[in-house]
C-alpha cells in the first residue's frame, strides 16, 4: 500500500493515518544500546586517559624542584592546562555522534554528561591560564596585565589560545538554561557549534609552548594522535555516516498535516524505510532542503512506530524555523542523521509503564506507545483542549493496546492537575506506580513538577526516563 492510499484509509476511518508498528519489546528487555558493562569500560578508559594526560609533567618534574609560591603556580597552570586539552578532546568526541557511543552510552546521557564536562572543562582552562599568567608574572617581577601583554606579543599561538578561552566563555555562559531559554534555538546551536573553534585555536599553542608537548617525543606523538582520533570521529559521525544513510533511503516529504492552530505533522517517504533501525522514541536531526530551511537541523522525535511505508514527525511551531515546516511542499529533500536515543520501550526495566507527556511532548510517547505490552499508562497534561495533539490516535491505541489514557486539562493551579500531578494523586491513577518504568517527555516544568512528585511517592530514580536531544 502506498502513502497516499494508506492516508487516504486513516481519513475514511476517522484516523489521520494508519496505526500498527512493531510488536511489544520482550520482557526482561534486552538493552543492548546502553550495558552496564559498556559504560564502565569507557569510565574506565576515561580515566586512564586523564591519568595519561597528567602523567608526563609528573615525570618530567625532578623532586623538589617547586621551590617557591611562582613555581607552585606555574606548576598547577601546566597540570590543569593538560587536564583542559584532554577534556576538550573529550568534550568534542562526545559531540561527534558516533554511533558506538550513543549505543553504549545514549543520547541522553551523553547530553548530560556533555553539559556536566562542560562545565569543568571550562574552570580547567580558566584555572591553567589564571595560574600561569601570575606564576610567570612573579618569576619575571611584571604586573599580571603586563605578563599578559608579554605572552600575547613574544609566546608563539598565544592569540589563538586566548581566542579559544573566549569561544569557550561564550559557549559556557549561553548554555545556562537561563540564558539559552532567552536565545532562538538557531542563534543558540550556531554558538554552541562555534565550539569546534576550541578544538581549532586552541591546537597550536599547546604544542608551540606546552612544555610536555613541544619536545618530539612519545607524549608529543600520543597528544597528535589524540587529536587524530577525535577528528576521524567527528568526519564519520558527522559527514560520512549520515551521507550513507540519506544516499540509502533518499527522504522526501510527503505530506504535511495541521494537527493544531500552532501544529503540524510533516510526513516522509524515501526507499528501504523497512531497514531503519528505529524505535519509538527516538529522534533524528533534520534538515529539509528548501529554501527557509536548508542551513540548519534541529531535532525531532518521530511521532509514530517505524513501518515500511513512511515517518511521521509532529512539531509544535514556536519560531521562525517551525513556522517554515508548516510550508514544506511534498517533494522536498530531507536530510536526516539518526535514529538516536535510548528514551525507547526497549530499554525499561520493568514490565509495566506510565508514561506523561505534556503539549507537545506526546510526540515520541505516542510512537512508543505502539511497541509497548498491554497494561501501560498515558497522562498527558494540556493547558486547553485545543493543546491536546493525535488524541484519535491515543483512543484508538488505548482500546488496541489496553492503554489507560487520562487527559488532564488546564493550568497548573486548576484543581485538575493540582490533584493529579502530586504523589498522592499519581498513586491514586496509577496504584502500582513504583513497581513501573516512567516515561516523562514535555515542558522543562512539567517534567521538574512529575519527577519530584515520583521521587516523593518512591519511584526509584533508575526507573525515571528522561528525553534530551541536543549535541
Amino acid at each position: 500500500m502506498t502513502y497516499q492510499e494508506t492516508r487516504a484509509a486513516g481519513r475514511r476511518t476517522g484516523h489521520s493515518a494508519p496505526y500498527g508498528g512493531r510488536p511489544a519489546a520482550p520482557v526482561p528487555p534486552a538493552r543492548p544500546r546502553r550495558g552496564p558493562g559498556a559504560r564502565r569500560a569507557l569510565a574506565a578508559l576515561f580515566w586512564l586517559g586523564l591519568v595519561a594526560a597528567v602523567v608526563p609533567w609528573w615525570l618530567d618534574t625532578p623532586a623538589g624542584s617547586l621551590t617557591d609560591t611562582a613555581d607552585l603556580l606555574t606548576a598547577g597552570g601546566r597540570i590543569t592546562g593538560l587536564i583542559a586539552g584532554y577534556l576538550l578532546l573529550v568534550q568534542v568526541l562526545m559531540m561527534s555522534r558516533l554511533g558506538v557511543l550513543e549505543r553504549a552510552l545514549g543520547g541522553e546521557r551523553i547530553s548530560r554528561l556533555h553539559r556536566d564536562l562542560g562545565a569543568t572543562l571550562l574552570v580547567a582552562v580558566l584555572t591553567h591560564m589564571s595560574l600561569l599568567v601570575v606564576g610567570y608574572s612573579r618569576q619575571e617581577r611584571n604586573s599580571v596585565l603586563a605578563e599578559v601583554g608579554v605572552l600575547l606579543t613574544d609566546y608563539e599561538d598565544m592569540i589563538t589560545a586566548f581566542a579559544a578561552a573566549g569561544v569557550l566563555v561564550t559557549v559556557a555562559v549561553t548554555a545556562v538554561r537561563a540564558v539559552r531559554s532567552r536565545l532562538p534555538y538557531e542563534l543558540w546551536h550556531l554558538l554552541h557549534a562555534a565550539s569546534y573553534l576550541t578544538l581549532l585555536l586552541g591546537y597550536a599553542h599547546q604544542f608551540s609552548n606546552g612544555a610536555q608537548l613541544h619536545q618530539p617525543g612519545l607524549v608529543r606523538t600520543g597528544w597528535i594522535a589524540g587529536y587524530v582520533l577525535v577528528v576521524a570521529a567527528l568526519v564519520w559521525g558527522r559527514v560520512l555516516a549520515p551521507l550513507a544513510f540519506n544516499l540509502r533511503h533518499r527522504l522526501r516529504v510527503a505530506d504535511v498535516v495541521a494537527e493544531s492552530q500552532d501544529t503540524v505533522s510533516v510526513y516522509l517517504t524515501g526507499q528501504r524505510l523497512n531497514q531503519i533501525d528505529l524505535l519509538g522514541g527516538q529522534f533524528f536531526r533534520w534538515r529539509f532542503l528548501n529554501p527557509g530551511c536548508w542551513w540548519q537541523s534541529h531535532p525531532f522525535s518521530v511521532s509514530a512506530a517505524g513501518n515500511d511505508r513512511w515517518l511521521r514527525i509532529t512539531v509544535k511551531v514556536v519560531g521562525g524555523y517551525t513556522a517554515e515546516l508548516r510550508d514544506l511542499t511534498p517533494g522536498t529533500r530531507v536530510w536526516a542523521q539518526g535514529p538516536s536515543g535510548t528514551f525507547t520501550a526497549a530499554h525499561r526495566t520493568r514490565e509495566r509503564t506510565l508514561l506523561i507527556a505534556g503539549g507537545s511532548g506526546i510526540a515520541p510517547l505516542r510512537a512508543m506507545l505502539e511497541e509497548l505490552p498491554p497494561g501501560a499508562a498515558l497522562i498527558y497534561r494540556a493547558s486547553t483542549p485545543a493543546d491536546v495533539l493525535l488524541h484519535q490516535e491515543l483512543d484508538w491505541l488505548a482500546q488496541a493496546r489496553q492503554t489507560s489514557v487520562w487527559y488532564v486539562v488546564g493550568r497548573r493551579d486548576d484543581p485538575g492537575p493540582r490533584q493529579v500531578m502530586n504523589p498522592e494523586g499519581l498513586r491514586r491513577l496509577v496504584p502500582d506506580l513504583t513497581r513501573r518504568d516512567v516515561y516523562l517527555c514535555g515542558p522543562g516544568g512539567l517534567v521538574d513538577e512529575a519527577v519530584a512528585a515520583l521521587r516523593a511517592a518512591g519511584v526509584p530514580r533508575r526507573q525515571i526516563h528522561l528525553t534530551a536531544f541536543e549535541l
